[in-house]
């Protein structure tokens, strides 16, 4: 059950789990915040710790909310786009064939039927998107259930709003933000290894914390980096 503490315009929702210490994250990209309270913490004492975590707390908002925004693409001739952290200019070719991604050092070449729709260009970007991860993400997976000695029985790509990742820890799935196809592959391999670490410990907890400092210290500056990169043109809602 999820309770909610109301700190003027700060709302935070409170789950308790079977955790030792209270875990107070502020999420990207519009700041929503989440506190997790070991089962038995009343509500007024999570409530006092928020109170003095609220400075930090909108601290980490106001810098979410400061992050660069792509502007809105519109799949034409020339615009720049992202693959793997870099740019790429766009080249738009109307063929009556089916629709194509392809790319070269220099250029995304996007092929598709003359007329085509803004939201039909999309759809092939988000799809090519899609493939570009299904052809880097098993070998990644294996690398990591290799060193961390699980088995991830399958993982799935959809667009999310508010996270990179997820895991569902029962099902043993993972699941990746089809943005990270836009990001420099070492951000993809950070979120993929915090996931698969959460088959071992499912909360953020110390335990969690120092799997990752184990196996992947630098896991701090990715994760700064990978917040600080561009968030998608989206209308975000609460």
């Amino acid at each position: 059950m999820t309770e909610t503490i109301q700190l003027g315009e700060v709302s935070i929702a409170v789950t308790r789990k079977a955790v030792k210490n209270v875990h107070l994250s502020v999420h990207p990209p519009l700041g929503n915040v989440t506190l997790v309270a070991p089962t038995a913490t009343r509500l007024d004492v999570a409530r006092a710790y928020a109170i003095s975590k609220l400075a930090w707390i909108r601290d980490q908002q106001t810098k979410l909310l400061a992050q660069a925004r792509e502007t809105p693409r519109q799949f034409v001739e020339r615009e720049t786009h992202m693959l793997w952290g870099r740019r790429y200019l766009l080249s738009v070719v109307e063929l009556d064939a089916k629709p194509a991604v392809t790319r070269d050092h220099r250029r995304i070449t996007l092929s598709v039927r003359p007329g085509s729709t803004l939201a039909k260009r999309e759809a092939v970007m988000d799809e090519w998107h899609r493939a570009v991860l299904h052809q880097a993400v098993p070998a990644l997976i294996e690398k990591w259930e290799a060193k961390l000695g699980v088995k991830v029985s399958g993982y799935f790509l959809q667009r999310m709003k508010t996270k990179w990742g997820g895991c569902n820890h029962r099902a043993r799935n993972i699941r990746l933000n089809t943005e990270l196809a836009k990001k420099p592959k070492d951000l993809l391999e950070y979120v993929v290894v915090h996931e698969i670490v959460h088959l071992i410990e499912p909360t953020h907890s110390a335990r969690f914390t120092a799997l990752l400092e184990q196996h992947y210290p630098t896991w701090r500056e990715a994760r700064v980096e990978l917040n600080d990169l561009q968030l998608a043109a989206q209308v975000w809602k609460k």
